[in-house]
This record gives C-alpha cells, sequence and structure tokens, in this order.
C-alpha cells in the first residue's frame, strides 16, 4: 500500500464504520439476481468488516453476500462483524485455508446464481456492483472483471515470468489470455466453468496459491471468454494493516504464478492462450 493511498483509505474506513442500520438493510435499493462471495483470513477478520461494509453500501442489493471462513474460525467472530450478519450478510464455514474457497463453495450453494467474487483487503465503490451487472447484461456469457493481465509467452512457447505479462488495455474487451484479477471484483456468469472448478486434490496440487489462475485454466477450458470491463467503478481502496501476508507478493516476487500456470498447462496439456488473441 502507498503512503499516499492511507489518508484516503483511513476516511473512507470511518465513513463505512459509521453506515446507518437503513443502508446495511438496503431494503430501499434494486434487487440483483447475483451472490457475492469472497473469504478472509485469520489475521485481516477484525479489518474485512469493513470490505463487507462497502458491500453493503453499494447502490444496488445483491441477493446474498456470503464470507467462507476456515471451520477453525468458528466461535471467534469479531463483534464488528457478526453485527452486519443477517438477511443480507452470511458467514459460511469450509474445512478448506486455501482461498479458493471464495467461489468453489457458492458455486455448488447456489449452482443457478451469478457469482461476483472479490477480495477481503479492500472497500469498494457505491457503484462497482452496478457496473459489474451492467457489463453482464452487455455480454451475458462472457466472464466479467475490472482488474487484469494478459497471459504470454515467448517465441517458443514457453510462460513468460509474471512480471512480463502485459496489462491489459483500458478500453473493454474479450481474449482468451486475459486473467481476471480477483481484487477489482469478478462476475462469473451459470455454467461458464469446466467441470473440475471444485476438485480440491487437483488445484492444491497444481495451484494451491494462485486461486485466479485456477479460475483463468478453468473458464479456458469450458470455452468461456474473460472480458475487461468498458464502465469501470474506481480502483478499490485497500484497507490499512491487511498487507502483512499477501498471497500475491510471495507468487510475483518468487515468480510462483508462472509455475503454477505451467503445472495447470502440463496436466490439461492445452494449447497457449495468446496476449494477442483479442475479441472485441
Amino acid at each position: 500500500m502507498k503512503l499516499k493511498e492511507v489518508p484516503q483509505s483511513l476516511i473512507a474506513a470511518t465513513r463505512l464504520t459509521c453506515l446507518s442500520e437503513k443502508n446495511r438493510r438496503g431494503d430501499h435499493l434494486p434487487l440483483l439476481p447475483v451472490i457475492v462471495s469472497l473469504t478472509s483470513i485469520p489475521s485481516r477478520l477484525h479489518k474485512v468488516h469493513l470490505t463487507v461494509r462497502s458491500l453493503l453500501a453499494q447502490t444496488v442489493r445483491a441477493e446474498k453476500i456470503v464470507l467462507w471462513l476456515n471451520d477453525d474460525l468458528k466461535g471467534g467472530i469479531p463483534n464488528s462483524l457478526s453485527i452486519l450478519e443477517g438477511d443480507r450478510f452470511i458467514i459460511c464455514y469450509s474445512p478448506l485455508t486455501c482461498s479458493h474457497r471464495k467461489l468453489i463453495h457458492s458455486l455448488t450453494r447456489f449452482p443457478s446464481k451469478l457469482i461476483v467474487t472479490c477480495d477481503d483487503d479492500s472497500m469498494y465503490a457505491k457503484d462497482w456492483l452496478q457496473k459489474l451487472y451492467a457489463e453482464h447484461l452487455r455480454f451475458p456469457n462472457d466472464i466479467i472483471t475490472n482488474q487484469c493481465n494478459l497471459i504470454d509467452y515467448d517465441t517458443q512457447g514457453n510462460t513468460l515470468p509474471y512480471r512480463q505479462w502485459k496489462k491489459a488495455p483500458n478500453t473493454g474487451f474479450a481474449s482468451p489470455a486475459l486473467m481476471p484479477a480477483g481484487y477489482g471484483g469478478v462476475l462469473y456468469p451459470v455454467d461458464c466453468l469446466h467441470e473440475d472448478i471444485g476438485n480440491v486434490d487437483l488445484f492444491l496440487r497444481l495451484a494451491p496459491k494462485a486461486d485466479d489462475l485456477w479460475f483463468k485454466a478453468m473458464s479456458y477450458l469450458n470455452g468461456t471468454l474473460c472480458r475487461r470491463a468498458e464502465q469501470r467503478p474506481k480502483k478499490p481502496l485497500t484497507i490499512v494493516g491487511t498487507q502483512a501476508l499477501s498471497l500475491g507478493k510471495t507468487n510475483i516476487r518468487q515468480d510462483k504464478n508462472r509455475e503454477q500456470w505451467d503445472a495447470i498447462r502440463a496436466h490439461y496439456d492445452f494449447s497457449t492462450p495468446r496476449a494477442d488473441d483479442v475479441t472485441a
């Protein structure tokens, strides 16, 4: 987190902490047929209420906001989070400790619903969900993402280091090589992922610390395009004090993203989606 971002983050956190009961309930808001799903870890448990509050403060209302936590956290939920539980926000539990649980369990529990995932270290703009859903209405068969990278390869087809993957253009487009980045929010249509999506033994072996890559592979194998939203909200604000533990940092510094992507490619023996394979 950059030092210049701290004041804005603290102001947003203060505003969300003062969110009224009426806004938390959201009875006056338009209801969208989506489930917002996320997960968290013990070190962020006293901060994730800010993420949830930002989801409750949207301009539209999701059918449910679901937080998936490890079974060991039962009985240890802080009051700042438990007071938010109700019809709109629920906490569910999983034996898994990996971040994949933010999507795979909701796909099983809500099989006929659109699932929107987000990260637990961010506060989301009020129009975040509304804009994701509007983009879905334009492209109902595509996975919609706000932030992404383009997986890229050298001339021999070898995966380039993650730091050399191309940044996606700022205009809306779709590509087989586009990898949604979970922190910006991702919308998954019904039946858009390969049947192996919930194969725990497989993803723990191939991509145990890269849920974004696993989800990307499952969409690619299913023939589903990933599309960067054309109309995007402001970038999420990072919550102060949530960055001590970050899978992203480890995956980037040690190039674990490339290692795990190559493991997935080798297992499924699929061709390399190229960064220049772009669909308007």
